[in-house]
């Protein structure tokens, strides 16, 4: 398992949305294969169009082409989805960074009011808020916690973060 920077932010587009960085760099392995895409110049192609998907259709339409065109997706592909929708999410709330660090995941920019600050120090044990620099760290669960095989936990680390910005940020 790796750190992926998401792959899909190495590969800038022009036309993207202004305003559309979100860092996620999560201790999973989500890529494009060489045997899934041997085309270096289609591969990018691939990496460029889920860079725009700048909303939860906008991906969806994404795994239409590549299934259409390649396909079934193997795991790093659907992880890499799974990171795509991440970023939508994160987006969708404001933050602009969300990073795995030891046994923590870091977002920034995260302003809560105390409600929520309380729903997730109550949700979330453990979890440090620091207003000032307008971050909030939170503990991972175990992996054990997760899912056992690597590709769950890949799956489920990032399912975990959506699952916690949910909770905690979208309004209901």
């Amino acid at each position: 398992v790796r750190m992926v920077s998401e792959a899909v932010q190495q590969v800038k587009d022009p036309s993207a949305e202004e305003g559309f960085e979100v860092k996620v760099e999560l201790p999973i392995d989500a890529h494009i294969p060489h045997t899934y895409i041997p085309d270096e110049r289609l591969r990018l192609a691939a990496y460029r169009g889920l860079a725009a998907a700048h909303t939860p259709d906008a991906v969806v339409e994404v795994i239409a082409e590549l299934t259409d065109r390649y396909g079934p997706l193997p795991e790093p592909v659907l992880a890499l989805i799974e990171v795509a929708r991440l970023r939508v999410l994160l987006h969708s709330v404001g933050v602009t960074e969300a990073v795995a660090a030891g046994n923590t995941v870091r977002l920034f920019p995260v302003e809560l009011p105390e409600s929520r600050q309380a729903r997730l120090s109550r949700l979330y044990p453990g979890t440090k808020i620091l207003p000032a620099t307008r971050t909030i760290v939170v503990p991972r669960p175990r992996e054990a916690a997760l899912g056992a095989t690597s590709a769950k936990s890949d799956s489920a680390v990032v399912e975990w973060v959506s699952t916690m910005v949910t909770n905690v940020m979208v309004e209901s």
